[in-house]
This record gives structure tokens, sequence and C-alpha cells, in this order.
């Protein structure tokens, strides 16, 4: 599944919110600082801590002014943004102190010894966001900020956790910023693809009707063992394609539909200033290659895309096997190639969210990798069953409210674009609980810093949020 803020997608972390960052400094970087954290916040008993990291910048801070709390997310917190970012544009304007906390079980925050499933049971949302309020509780008495206005920042993942870290801590936090934030927890989520379609068909209205061709090609070779040596060759393979079982085909075509969906997700937002690389790769791009008959048919266009991505990522080959998939997912070592995030956040998927991106809904472009597909690698990963995940995500929604939510001082910033706004705030619920949905935009565009070549509405969404800050700060 694509997941970020995913601050972005690797392949090992199963796609919904994040990415490997090689960043380059050009200042130095910020000092790493270590909070000690509870454990388990809902048992006195259990007195057991732990060293969360956390980040500072004081640059901008006026005595009297508020508190900026950006909420890490799945993956490792980047300090880049103590440095750019809309934010800090804010935070310069408004004098406002900027910290950063990291999510327990991602980057350096290791509550426990490892990933075992029996440690994973002190991962949640409502653990993160005791977390905050335990931090914002110790760091206001230690640094004289008790009487402070705190306003808590995220994207993606970290815009729930700010918006519901409001809803259930009001007297902890006076506003928040929840861009791109997926409120409403799903087990299936198939209009995923569906937006996804609807910004390909944007950019051209043949593309999306070119990539299934694409997609339903591949499909139709996975039936026949003797296409798989060409699809080997064709796609630039690891190793030679097996496929098994239906797992292993659906891995394969989620694989290559990955491509597509990282670069909607994320299409033309300004993310270089965090050292990521495949910016440059867009809709346009995508679209291009598709359209282009000098390739050959959709097919060795399709398999063009994937070798562009491959090349972009300066990757040697492309792992399409589910079994090193299995293999990586279920190391339960700090050291294990899927512990930068993808073995936290797909537990956290099956235990709280959902939220698969399945491929369920004919209204979108690809094929072959349906629910089912997801749901069983909870059971084979964690050793949670289908039923409980659909129990776990509507107790989600019990106690966040869903698209119910009820509170103040929260924007809802989303982008056209990106396919999670399908489970997100765009209209306003109330004056005090605005939406700001931005035409032509992806994934927490608004987060990040401005540039010349950005679309007017998102500049004017940049400076309503300010606005709307200013207006709080005064109440």
């Amino acid at each position: 599944m694509v997941f970020d803020l995913r601050l972005g997608a690797d392949k090992t972390s199963g796609r919904f919110f994040f990415k490997k960052f090689f960043i380059k400094f050009k200042t130095a970087a910020p000092e790493e600082l270590w909070f000690p954290q509870k454990l388990d916040h809902f048992n006195g008993a259990d007195d057991r801590l732990w060293k969360q990291r956390y980040f500072v910048n004081e640059a901008f801070y006026r005595l009297g002014g508020p508190v900026f709390l950006m909420i890490g997310g799945e993956g490792p917190a980047n300090p880049a943004w103590m440095q750019q970012g809309a934010w800090l544009t804010y935070a310069q304007k408004l004098g406002a102190l900027c910290l950063m906390l990291e999510h327990r079980f991602y980057g350096k925050s290791h509550p426990t010894a490892d990933l075992s499933t029996d440690s994973l049971r002190f991962l949640s949302s409502r653990q993160a966001l005791a977390d905050l309020a335990h931090f914002r509780t110790v760091m206001a008495e230690s640094r004289g900020l008790t009487n402070r206005k705190w306003v808590a920042f995220g994207g993606s993942y970290p815009g729930s956790l700010a918006a519901w870290f409001r809803l259930k801590y009001p007297h902890l936090v006076h506003a928040s910023v929840a861009t791109s934030a997926p409120i409403h927890a799903t087990v299936n989520f198939p209009e995923y693809l569906e937006v996804v379609r609807r910004s390909l068909a944007s950019e051209n209205t043949e593309c999306p009707t070119l990539v299934k061709e694409a997609s339903d090609a591949v499909a139709k070779k996975l039936q026949d063992p003797k296409t798989y040596d060409n699809i080997t060759k064709d796609f630039n393979l690891c190793s030679k394609l097996q496929v098994q079982t239906e797992m292993d085909s659906a891995y394969f075509l989620e694989t290559l539909a990955g491509n597509f969906m990282d670069v909607v997700q994320y299409n033309e937002d300004n993310r270089e200033f965090e050292g990521v690389v495949g910016t440059n790769i867009t809709i346009k791009v995508l679209c291009g290659v598709m359209g282009d008959r000098s390739l050959g048919d959709p097919y060795a266009r399709y398999a063009a895309v994937a070798r562009l991505m491959m090349d972009t990522f300066s990757m040697k080959c492309l792992d399409a096997s589910f079994s090193n998939y299995v293999r990586d997912m279920t190391n339960t070592s700090w050291d294990g190639t899927a512990a930068g995030g993808g073995r936290q956040w797909i537990y956290q998927t099956c235990s709280e969210f959902g939220f698969y991106q399945s491929t369920d809904s004919p209204n979108q472009p690809f094929t072959g990798f349906p629910l089912q597909y997801q749901v069983k690698q909870c059971a084979s990963f964690y050793n949670i069953s289908a039923e409980q995940v659909a129990e776990a995500v509507a107790q989600t929604n019990e106690y966040y409210g869903s698209y119910d939510i009820r509170s103040s001082r929260i924007v809802f910033p989303n982008g056209s674009i990106d396919p999670w706004h399908a489970l997100g705030i765009t209209q306003d619920i109330s004056p005090d609980l605005p939406a700001v949905f931005i035409k032509g935009t992806a994934h927490c565009a608004n987060m990040y810093p401005a540039r010349s070549e950005d679309l007017p509405q998102l500049s004017l969404a940049r400076d309503h949020v300010f606005v709307l800050l200013q207006q709080w700060l005064k109440q």
C-alpha cells in the first residue's frame, strides 16, 4: 500500500506514507535531544521509561510567543523540517518556539528491545497522543511555557494526530494544522486508486486507459509461466519471476502500480529540501512515457516506466519477490530492512486503520491486488485476523469520531491530486473547523517551503492558514 509523510513510501514500508531520505544540510544539523517517556501511558503500575528523540529551533522565539509542535510520523523524524517549511515561516512571523517530537517506534525512538508483535502492542495512535501530551506538559513546566499557546502541526498520519491531539487534549493544545490528514479509518480503501485515475486523466484523458491496458497485459502474462523469462528481462527483476501463489502475483502487480501511486501522491511537491530523490518524475512525465508509441505497446511502455523509476532511484534491479518481502517484514530486529518504518506502519494499519489501497473498484486502471491480499499480510506478519482488523478499524472511528469530529480551531488543508483527500475533511465542518481544499496540488503540498513556480492557489492556501493562526492565537 502507498503510505507517507510517506513523509513518502519505501517498498519495504508497504507504501503509505515513508521514504528513505539522504539529507544534505546547508547549515549544521539540529542537535538531537532525548525525552524520558513512559512506555505505557494507560497502565499506572508500569513505570518503565525509554528515550524519545526530539528537536528544538529557538531562532524565531520571542518572549510571550506561541509554541509550535511538529508531530513525527511513520518514519524517522527528518531534521530538515527544523530548518525549512511553511511552519517556520509562520513561526518567524509569530515569534514561535519550534519543537518536533519523533513518533514512538520510528527513527531512533525505540521504546522496546525489538519489533516483535508483543513489543508492538505499545505502538498505537493513542499511545502516541499520550506521548505528545506528556512531552508538552513536561516541556511547558521545564521551559516556563505553561501559559503559552501551543499549536500542533502534522501532515498525513501526523496530520490526523494533530487533529486528534486537539480533540482529545484540548486543554494542552490551542489549535492544530492537520494537513492531508486521513481522519476516517476504513479497511478497504479502493477510492485511493480512483483518485489516481482521475489525477492521471487530468494530465491526459488517454493516460489511465493506457495504464489499464498495460496492467491487464501484465496480469494476463502472469497466467502463463512461459512468459516469466521475458517479464524478468523486461522489468529488470533481481531474480527470475516466481509465481506460485496469488500473493506472489499480487505483490508483483502492486509493485508496478506503486510507481504511479507514488508519483501521483507527491506530484510536483517541493520535497527537494528534505533530500528526496525523484521529484522531477511527475504525472506529466509518466503519462508522456505511457503515450510514447515509439516505445512499443502499452505493456512495453509500462516496463519503460519501471526502468525509469529504477534509474531515478539508482536501483540495479527490481526486487519483486513476495517471499523476500515476507522475510523482511517478519524480521523483528531493529537492524532489519523493514525497521525503518515498514513493519511498524503495517502493524498500525492492521491494528488501527486499515487504509488498504485495493484494486476492488472498477473505476481505476490497475488489477490484481484485492483487499484479501492486503489483509492476509496482517495474519502472516502479526497474527491479526481479518475479523480483528475490521473490529480495530471500527474502534478507531468510534474513538476519534471519523468525519464527525467535534472540536474547534483545527484547519484541514488537502490537495485535489492527493489520493488521501478521499478520507479527509474537504469541506468546512464549522467556522472553527475549516477545510482548505487546494486544486491541482498533492500530498502535504502546503507544508513544503514556498517557491516561485507554486500554483497561485497553493500560495493562497498557505496565506489562509497563517491568517487563521493569527486569529486563533488572539482568542
